[in-house]
């Protein structure tokens, strides 16, 4: 981790000004192409849940404004941030999931089945006080949905990311699906999140690159 010198960063003027805002967030809702992703994950036993977090993952540590944070005032930026995700551990009972975040797609799967294994005997509802180099996440495939807002502390602004992705449809040929992101606007911009999703789409169209050729 390390500090961002404020007196010579570019978007100092930038952060100033958001970061003033009661509300200094914005989300954006697009719809991913997982016609490719989708047929490579499915017959290989892999759980998509596992694999989208670990698309998401990968393209925010790609991308140096998701992994920076506010603190106090200040901005630092984390080396690598991981993810913390929503998973059912009953029908209607949720509890996070927060593992690491390695780049090698099966050691990662490993990881996160673990983890998974783990808070489905230990409910978790809060993550540990002051840790703030995360990416929160959550699915919801029940629903197609066009906008989503996620609970956020406003005063003062929480800087993590979140992350939501919906059900699957049917565009003509293509396999889609909703992906909201939300961000704290002092810390990113609609370039970076237009960064994050060329990010998103790249790995969704080349699946065997990113996840390893079948064996």
């Amino acid at each position: 981790m390390r500090y961002i010198n404020m007196q010579t960063w570019s978007r100092r003027e930038h952060f100033k000004y958001f970061n003033a805002y009661d509300h200094p967030h914005f989300g954006i809702t697009a719809n991913v192409d997982l016609t490719a992703f989708n047929p490579v994950v499915k017959p290989r036993g892999i759980s998509f849940t596992i694999a989208m977090v670990y698309v998401i993952t990968r393209a925010s540590n790609a991308i140096a404004e998701f992994r920076y944070r506010i603190r106090a005032g200040e901005v630092v930026e984390h080396e690598i941030v991981c993810p913390s995700f929503i998973i059912l551990v009953d029908e209607d009972v949720f509890s996070f999931c927060t593992i690491n975040y390695v780049k090698d797609f099966p050691e990662f799967a490993t990881i996160a089945a673990k983890g998974i294994e783990d808070v489905k005997e230990h409910l978790v509802v809060e993550d540990e006080p002051g840790e703030d180099d995360l990416l929160f996440m959550t699915a919801l495939p029940w629903v197609s949905f066009t906008s989503y807002r996620a609970p956020m502390l406003l005063h003062p602004g929480d800087s993590i990311p979140r992350y939501a992705w919906g059900k699957f449809f049917q565009d003509g040929d293509s396999l889609k699906m909703p992906l909201c992101v939300e961000v704290h606007h002092a810390l990113i911009d609609g370039i970076h999140m237009g960064r994050f999703y060329e990010k998103v789409q790249s790995y969704l169209h080349n699946p065997d690159s990113l996840l390893g050729e079948a064996s």
